[in-house]
């Protein structure tokens, strides 16, 4: 099979692909899992057709997919790709760009720049900050906290480029409570060490108490989160940062959806989020772009270009190329599908998403409220966090819920107790959806006044 060939023979079966994302299990069955062990083959000793590698991968590898490209799929915040970033996607990957500098693709440098002024114009940031597109939060968080900590060595006359961290000055840190993980794996790579970071308490709903905050100077990087992972709630900003910045600390928010909500009506959740010194978000979590794309954004375009800095006497870039923001010196450029995302949802239509998955939620935590569930969130964002009476119904439930192929979302622990957390970020998922996720929990929950295998009706 010749390369054109090849490549309409993909295109087909992605098209057919994505027909099926109304119909596909959830979740792939027992089968589909067991059929994988097609692809644990020896390495071919002389290569094989390429149209039968793509028929294998197709066949074997497309039933045994979690259906996250489809309406009900509720396990995490993965959106769905946007069709317009998806085909932008495409059309990227015909181009194969090397997306370091200008020099290597002039299109990829021109189309990220402007996708990064979009991002801090529809996020409201400042404008003069520095927008680096990396993998993931994980990754764009260790950009972010490798620039807080050569900054803040910088202000106290360290070079940490020459001098290192031996004998240098301490950078202190400090989290919240229930900081994500992909911050404590930024600050742990980074050599922070996990014992000597300090925990800020938090509230009821997981946003951090202004009153038992430590104490921040001169030497501190303080996260905070913009969107809890469990009850979407929001740290208190618009108190916390000013008296950080009074202390000289450097300010960085883990926005790697909620940040989002500044685009939208629900703004005033982010109060005073714009203060801080960096921000990282994901555009593959709810701007519904393919993975992998987030962003690393920093206030002083210096003091990120300078700690990611990758100029080689054979490839020298200005400070706002990609490779001079970002870990990656080879990379693929992965704000094209963002810009494609912005352009076709305009202002207008990043708002349109945004409230409607948190009606949507507000939706479902109603729904399982009124079926005998116990909402544990105010459900402020797109979160839902629930549990049974018990835990042992609480186990069940999920069990029940991810062997149906129906739909899909994961379990927590909330407060020492096993929890349920629903997340709604797919611009497929429809109001019907929604009714049909509530229906199914409804009829499984033993709580629920209306379930006949409650021995109370």
């Amino acid at each position: 099979m010749d390369e054109l060939n090849l490549l309409a023979d993909a295109d087909a079966r992605g098209l057919r692909y994505t027909e099926g994302n109304e119909t596909r299990r959830v979740f792939p069955s027992n089968e589909a899992i067991a059929a994988l062990s097609a692809f644990d083959e020896p390495l071919p000793a002389s290569g094989l057709p390429a149209g039968e590698t793509l028929a294998l991968l197709d066949g074997v590898g497309s039933p045994a997919t979690t259906a996250s490209n489809g309406p009900r799929y509720f396990g995490f915040v993965i959106g769905a790709a946007l069709p317009a970033a998806a085909a932008a996607e495409r059309l990227m990957l015909a181009w194969d760009q090397c997306a370091s500098t200008f020099d290597n693709s002039p299109v990829s440098a021109t189309v990220e720049r402007i996708a990064g002024r979009w991002v801090l114009d529809a996020l409201d940031l400042p404008r003069e900050s520095a927008v680096g597109f990396g993998t993931s939060a994980t990754a764009c968080t260790l950009a972010a906290l490798a620039a807080a900590r050569r900054a803040l060595l910088a202000r106290q006359g360290w070079d940490f480029d020459r001098q290192g961290l031996s004998d240098a000055p301490e950078i202190k840190v400090v989290v919240p409570e229930l900081v994500h993980i992909t911050v404590k794996k930024a600050l742990r790579i980074l050599g922070f060490g996990l014992d000597r970071i300090r925990y800020a308490p938090v509230d009821a709903d997981g946003r951090v108490d202004v009153a038992r905050l430590p104490l921040l100077d001169d030497s501190t990087i303080l996260c905070l989160q913009a969107g809890e992972v469990n009850t979407g709630a929001f740290d208190p900003f618009a108190q916390i940062i000013p008296r950080a910045r009074e202390a000289g600390a450097w300010v960085h928010v883990d926005g790697a959806f909620g940040l989002w909500a500044r685009a939208s009506s629900l703004a005033s959740l982010t109060e005073g989020v714009e203060q801080a010194d960096s921000w990282t978000t994901d555009a593959h979590k709810w701007l519904n772009t393919p993975y992998d794309c987030a962003m690393a954004i920093c206030r002083d375009p210096q003091a990120l270009a300078e700690a990611m800095n990758c100029d080689a006497v054979y490839s020298t870039a200005s400070a706002d190329a990609q490779k001079n923001l970002t870990l990656e010196f080879s990379r693929r450029p992965r704000g094209i599908p963002v810009w494609a995302a912005l352009r076709t949802l305009g202002r207008s239509g990043i708002a349109n998403l945004i409230e409607r998955h948190c009606a949507q939620a507000r939706q479902i935590g109603e729904g399982l409220t009124r079926a005998g569930f116990d909402v544990l969130n105010r459900v402020v964002l797109n979160q839902v966090l629930f549990r049974c009476a018990t835990d042992a119904q609480t186990h069940a439930v999920r069990t029940a819920v991810q062997a149906s192929g129906e739909t899909w979302f994961g379990g927590t622990v909330w407060q020492g107790r096993p929890a349920l957390r629903i997340s709604v970020s797919s611009w497929r998922t429809r109001d019907e959806d929604v009714e049909a996720l509530v229906r199914l929990l409804a009829g499984l929950n033993q709580n629920n006044p209306a379930n006949p295998a409650n021995p109370a009706t």
